[in-house]
This record gives C-alpha cells, structure tokens and sequence, in this order.
C-alpha cells in the first residue's frame, strides 16, 4: 500500500465514521426532546405546577413538579379564543392539558385544580380528552403575569364548540393554576 492509497483509506474512513455520527444523532435528537419532556424538574428552578394523586410518574415524594423548563419541553400548541374575562380574541400558547396529564401517566377520572389563592375546580379528565384544554403559558405571545391571570391558566378553546359558552366551562377554566391532584 502506498502513501496515496493510505490516505484516500483514511480519509474514507472519517468520512464514514462522519456519517455514522450525523446518522446517530439524527436519531437520538427526538429521543432526547421526549425524554427531556420526562425528565425531573431542575430542582434548583422555581416549581409552577405540583401534580399528586393517581399518578404513575412521581418524581419527589408522591408528586410531579413542573418548573418552566419541563413545561416548555412538552409539545406546544397555540390557539385563539374569545373568553369572557377580555373584550377582544387572546391568543393562548402552552403545552395540551392531555400531554401534561400524560407526561406523569394520570390514571383519574377528575381533576382538583388549586389556584394560588386555594381556589379548587373539579374537572372531569374526559375534559381533556375531548377539548385542546391547555396550560397557558403565554398570552399573545408573552409570559403571564400573576396580575394577568398567570403564570397558568387552564384554558379551554370556547370559541371551537357551542357547548363550551356557559359557566361550567367557564368556571373549570382556572388561572393562577399551582396544582393539580388527580382523583
């Protein structure tokens, strides 16, 4: 073998262990954004959401925390809906109520939901199934103040069914959300 022949052997072989890699982590990068949405909050970052109960995913004690990160992480989805807490259409951006039940395998028929000020709704699960029901993070676009009904708020769609206008949607859409105990 030759110097040439040697080099081109080389060179063949960066190139292929090259695309192996690239190959690799084409593959791995979803894995990695799934399991980030599982993964355990930072415990350093400020929890916004404790979930209890019938769940099969605790991660501290009996519980799932969510700081803002493993909220982020889940699947974002985006709607706009008139409510009747604004004059004008608001924009509403957060992770599926579904996919946070799902995120620490909810196993209830209900769902307690507390406020920071300890206000509790009853919401029934098949709410979350049948409606996009999200967990605002953000209106138009920006991070929700406590002032402004944040840094949560379960909202429904209103405006993607006629049943949803009246006060038992109304009142199960809570803000300042702080926890979730699954029943």
């Amino acid at each position: 073998m030759n110097g040439e022949t040697t080099m081109k052997s080389v060179s063949l072989r960066r190139a292929c262990v090259g695309t192996i890699l690239c190959a690799a982590a084409t593959l791995l990068v979803p894995l990695a954004t799934q399991a980030q949405a599982q993964a355990k909050p930072d415990r350093t970052a400020k929890p916004l959401l404790t979930i209890s109960g019938k769940i099969g995913a605790p991660d501290r004690d009996s519980r799932a925390i969510f700081d803002l990160a493993r909220l982020e992480a889940l699947p974002q989805k985006t709607f706009t809906t008139q409510t009747p807490w604004y004059e004008k259409p608001v924009q509403f951006s957060g992770p599926l109520l579904r996919d946070v039940l799902a995120a620490v395998q909810a196993r209830g028929s209900q769902l307690k939901a507390i406020a920071l000020n300890d206000y509790k709704i009853t919401i029934p699960v098949a709410d979350s199934q049948k409606f996009d029901m999200m967990v605002a993070l953000r209106m138009n676009g920006e991070p929700m103040s406590m002032r402004d009904k944040g840094p949560l708020f379960v909202v429904y769609p209103f405006d993607s069914a006629p049943e949803l206008h009246g006060n038992t949607y109304y009142s199960r859409s809570i803000w300042q959300l702080k926890a979730i105990e699954v029943e």
